[in-house]
């Protein structure tokens, strides 16, 4: 039996390797050298010259636990030698919820169930990713669990990767030993890109080295930068932006900042002012499809540069780290509305509340009776988010489906460099329309002579950890919403019944997200990029969302589900002509996918990854060149990786 360890703490150890210019931080120095593939051949780096003869007999399909091509057990424990003890066979946790398992722990299962999710446990797991059902449903955390706990679409292997040669090694192993790879952080993975049965996976989370340059000059930037190590999380960088007084542009608290949220352009709170995510970074650091550690930037491997922003995750390379534009420090002020609709109340219902938001799917105080009313409301809003976005803010939204024909609107504003004096006038005329629609909430009322808002001390998040975060079945859809479509009042009109068709009789939850990372914001550095470009006249990122069974759905089931959820879609689609869908949000069964996550970059991509990965050792669906592979899903189930992954036309 291989008995393997996990390490959690980032290596620190400069070790005998070879050393790179490129270097960022001390586990980058730590890298593969000959005597490490002396010791073990299979660790040997790729040619992409020496590119495979497409009429060569080459393996139908990746190898399989159980295959003839299956790495044998010795090798496995010599891999882990060369690793250093990096190498991981984790179970999954839920199997602590199964009364069939050995490994059945009711307490534990309670545990994982309940306050886990106030902790970072599931952020920090080398194996869970947070959107279940990717895996296959195999073993989902739920009290009395029937079955047997499987592996599922879970990776047989995982590289506790702390080093630059941890991730080296396991990019040539699994190239040279024909084994399917995946790459790994949070786990915030909507699409299955995370996972992959009978794979290994690269966890990169340990990574999380943070540096700030006072000053970074290159031929195309000069001012503030960070560097950033692949595993750090958002509530990480903002402990450290404020230790720094600076601003760095963000995603969501837990999640990774340098991986795939920039590899597909990457929103946050500030991408109205200072773009998307792809648009801050000044250099990466990357192991590449041939095993070798390189630095990508305007002036080097531009190629990569060009397609690692923007073009897909886990496509091109394994990122190491980044450097990021830093800005001095930006402070935003925020307002919120909130209102709800159930025309099933007495008439005489009014929304007398002075709450200005609605913290979730419930009915309160502020409810209309109106339909007509409502939806007028919530139009309006929306619209009004386009002063917001003029002035570098962006709006966060929901509305929820209540069933019996009643809804929860939930609004923000965030606006930047702007007084709550200035943010009240700017969204004065809203209430004083949503007032003659009988939606009577007053603006909120604001501190006195305030007038900047404080910047949290240092270590204001410290203890955070990922509080709020467990795996979830939520299915994302999504659609960008041009701003054009907002222009004149009978296209608007158009969109909204299009949206609302989808809530009222579709019954989904609607998510949107206002805000215009154009190219003028993004700058010279950032628009020259693979960025999907329906980005660059967005106005609303809109996603929508519905929680599948825990317990997993039949392919039939989830093949209806995806029928069902198209016909509302297509409505958006009919719509929005020629725009396109976030990738790291959009529906892993999207169709003609390649335009809608890509644009017309995506033929460029799909040379770039053909050049630089000619093994196709980096695959994830929907990212360019996919096509050529299919996971054979043992479950039938659309989107799975529960299964093993073939050539397309095996």
């Amino acid at each position: 039996m291989l008995l393997l360890k996990i390490f959690l703490a980032s290596a620190l150890i400069v070790a005998p390797g070879v050393l790179s210019v490129s270097v960022n931080f001390p586990y980058e120095s730590v890298q593969l050298n000959t005597a490490d593939i002396r010791r073990n051949p299979a660790l040997r780096y790729g040619n992409p010259v020496e590119t495979p003869d497409p009429d060569a007999d080459l393996p139908h399909c990746r190898a399989w636990p159980g295959s003839h091509d299956w790495p044998a057990a010795d090798e496995w424990t010599k891999l882990n030698t060369s690793l250093n003890g990096a190498l991981l066979r984790p179970d999954p946790p839920a199997a602590a919820c199964y009364p069939s398992d050995a490994r059945y722990n009711a307490t534990t299962c309670r545990w994982l169930l309940g306050q886990a999710r106030q902790t970072g446990f599931w952020i920090d797991d080398p194996l869970v990713v947070l959107t279940q059902w990717p895996q296959g449903s195999t073993c989902p955390a739920v009290m009395d669990a029937k079955g047997n706990c499987t592996r599922g679409g879970f990776p047989e292997y995982v590289v506790n990767a702390t080093t630059a040669k941890h991730i080296q090694a396991a990019v040539n192993f699994a190239r040279n030993k024909n084994v399917r790879l995946v790459i790994k952080n949070t786990g915030h993975d909507f699409g299955g890109r995370s996972m992959g049965g009978g794979s290994i996976s690269v966890w990169v989370h340990p990574l999380k080295n943070i540096e700030f340059i006072p000053k970074y000059t290159t031929d195309s930037y000069e001012g503030m930068a960070v560097r950033v190590g692949a595993g750090v999380e958002s509530w990480e960088m903002a402990n450290f932006m404020a230790e720094h007084n600076i601003t760095v542009l963000t995603p969501a608290t837990t999640v990774g900042m340098a991986g795939g949220w920039i590899a597909a352009g990457g929103h946050g709170g500030l991408t109205s002012k200072l773009g998307l995510g792809s648009d801050q970074v000044l250099s990466i650091n990357v192991v590449t499809a041939d095993g070798k550690f390189i630095t990508a930037d305007p002036d080097t491997n531009d190629d990569l540069w060009w397609a690692l922003r923007g073009g897909g995750p886990s496509a091109f390379g394994i990122v190491t780290s980044v450097v990021m534009r830093a800005f001095p420090p930006i402070r935003s002020t925020s307002m919120s509305v909130g209102f709800s609709v159930n025309p099933n109340l007495p008439n005489t219902a009014r929304p007398t509340s002075n709450a200005t938001s609605t913290a979730g799917p419930r009915l309160g105080s502020s409810t209309l009776t109106n339909v007509t009313a409502f939806w007028t409301g919530v139009k309006q809003t929306y619209r009004h988010c386009l002063q917001a976005n003029a002035l570098g803010g962006f709006c966060f939204s929901y509305i929820y489906p209540l069933g019996n024909s009643s809804f929860t609107f939930t609004h923000s504003f965030s606006v930047p460099s702007i007084t709550p004096t200035e943010l009240t006038s700017l969204i004065q005329p809203l209430f004083d329309s949503l007032n003659t629609l009988g939606i009577d909430i007053p603006l909120p009322r604001m501190p006195p002579n305030m007038t900047t808002i404080p910047r949290p001390p240092p270590g204001a998040f410290q203890g955070f950890r990922g509080g709020g975060d467990a795996p979830i079945n939520t299915r994302y859809r999504s659609r960008l919403f041009p701003r054009a479509n907002y222009a004149s009042d009978a296209l608007y009109d158009r969109t909204w019944t299009a949206i609302r068709h989808s809530i009222e009789e579709g019954g989904y939850t609607f998510h949107g997200i206002g805000y215009t990372p154009t190219r003028e914001v993004a700058g010279p550095l950032g628009a020259d990029s693979a960025v999907n470009p329906a980005w660059r006249v967005a106005a609303l990122h809109a996603s929508l969302m519905e929680t599948q069974p825990a317990g997993g759905m039949t392919a039939a089931e989830a093949r209806e589900r995806d029928a069902r959820a198209a016909k509302y879609l297509d409505l958006w689609r009919e719509v929005t002509p020629g725009s396109g869908a976030y990738l790291n949000e959009g529906d892993p069964m999207e169709p003609n996918w390649q335009a809608s996550f890509y644009g017309d970059n995506y033929d460029r991509l799909v040379e770039i990854k053909r050049r630089r990965d000619p093994w196709g050792v980096f695959w994830a669906q929907t990212t360019p060149g996919s096509e050529g592979w299919d996971v054979k899903v043992l479950d039938g189930y659309p989107g799975s990786q529960n299964g093993r992954l073939c050539r397309a036309w095996v």
